[in-house]
């Protein structure tokens, strides 16, 4: 239930985007200077915001958070350790690469 809203949520943000309704006129000014299109676009930028933010609250797969622990088995067979990617250079470091660095 809840993925069948976040999808019907999208779609309908997606349909609000087409925003034909104010493609013709500048009036009537919102605060007396900002054009209702770009007001509608600024509210708008904002309910995205708050889309995506449910998205990742709801929607993002645990499994990318968990990360790869160490000593896990990559290719190759061979046992990896994962550094920052500062020290790594964003790869893992194979097993023989880890004893040449002590």
């Amino acid at each position: 239930m809840k993925r069948a809203l976040l999808v019907i949520m999208l779609g309908a943000l997606y349909i609000l985007h087409q925003d034909f309704w104010f493609w013709r006129t500048a009036n009537p000014l919102v605060f007396g200077f900002l054009p209702i299109g770009l007001f509608y676009h600024a509210c708008y930028t904002i309910a995205i915001a708050f889309a995506l933010w449910l998205l990742v609250e709801h929607a993002w797969p645990s499994e990318l958070e968990d990360g790869v622990s160490d000593g896990e088995t990559v290719r190759g067979g061979e046992t990896a350790t994962y550094r920052p990617v500062a020290e790594s250079h964003g790869r893992p470091l194979s097993s023989t690469e880890e004893g040449a660095k002590h």
